[in-house]
């Protein structure tokens, strides 16, 4: 496999960071996941959009241009020889001195890997996912913006924790007043009488590529959209309910909590979003030279 590390493809064995590096130290980074399909890579132009996006929130100054880094990336997927996969781009504070001073570290880093990705198993794309409310809550707007995409995935990884403990493979994130956020790496999609309902970005959700392609698809589709603050009570009465991500894509949900979503089946609408965003991204993107 050949990663592309600070300007250069080389070997995964080859690809290493300094233990002194910020990102591996404290977390001081920040990244993106992007699917390609067919040969091209699905909506490239606005994860980097939103890889600089957030970079610049976290005042970390990138040295190239969006242009190179799609570039980039693309180089990266052709040098592996993949035409479907996964692609995670990751940009550190780069190495610098112990503490927390990000300005002792003269320059950031950046690595690109591109590979495959099953983030759960095929059987629950048909069947559906039984997920679980957990305790862990997404941190508040003062404490850390969601819409930064920063190397930061404790509370995450926390949360995963508490579904796999409960035999479940996702669970419901709430922010701390109790509004659903989103789930621990998707974002939430309910039915409710012909109505596509979604969490507002301002309890938490993530603005996500995938979330941003479900809107513009249900216009499409002629589905109305409402961004609202939702609660489990609001899962629990859905008629239909789905997850949406770079690595998940669109996938059903059928169960919360042991409270069963609508007929205890992924629903027509779900399979409509699932059929539509599947032409779409084996259609378009940017094609891998």
């Amino acid at each position: 496999m050949k990663i592309w590390l600070d300007g250069k493809l080389v070997d995964e064995s080859e690809a290493k960071i300094s233990v002194f590096d910020h990102g591996l130290l404290y977390g001081d980074g920040v990244f993106e996941g992007i699917r390609f399909y067919n040969g091209r890579v699905f909506r490239l132009e606005e994860h980097i959009r939103r890889l600089f996006d957030s970079s610049r929130a976290i005042i970390l100054n990138l040295q190239w241009t969006q242009e190179e880094v799609c570039r980039f990336t693309c180089e990266t997927v052709a040098a592996n020889g993949l035409r479907d996969g996964y692609i995670r781009l990751v940009v550190t504070r780069g190495a610098g001195e112990l503490g927390l001073n990000p300005y002792n570290c003269p320059r950031p880093s950046m690595f690109i890997i591109a590979s495959t990705i099953q983030l759960y198993p095929q059987e629950h794309y048909t069947n559906g996912l039984s997920i679980i409310t957990c305790a862990t809550r997404r941190p508040a707007p003062g404490a850390l913006m969601p819409q930064v995409k920063s190397l930061n995935y404790l509370n995450n990884i926390m949360a995963k924790v508490e579904a796999i403990q409960a035999n479940a493979l996702e669970a419901v994130m709430l922010n701390e007043q109790g509004y659903v956020a989103e789930c621990t790496g998707d974002n939430l999609f309910l039915m409710k009488n012909g109505t596509l309902l979604t969490p507002l970005i301002s309890d938490g959700a993530l603005d996500g590529i995938t979330r941003s392609v479900i809107i513009e698809l249900a216009e499409k589709l002629g589905v109305p959209v409402i961004e609202k603050s939702l609660t489990r009570y609001d899962i629990f009465t859905a008629d239909e309910c789905f997850l949406t991500g770079t690595a998940a894509e669109v996938i059903p949900v059928v169960a919360l909590d042991r409270r069963i979503i609508g007929s205890g089946k992924p629903g027509p609408f779900t399979a409509r979003f699932l059929d539509a965003f599947h032409e779409l991204a084996m259609s378009t993107g940017t094609p891998i030279q």
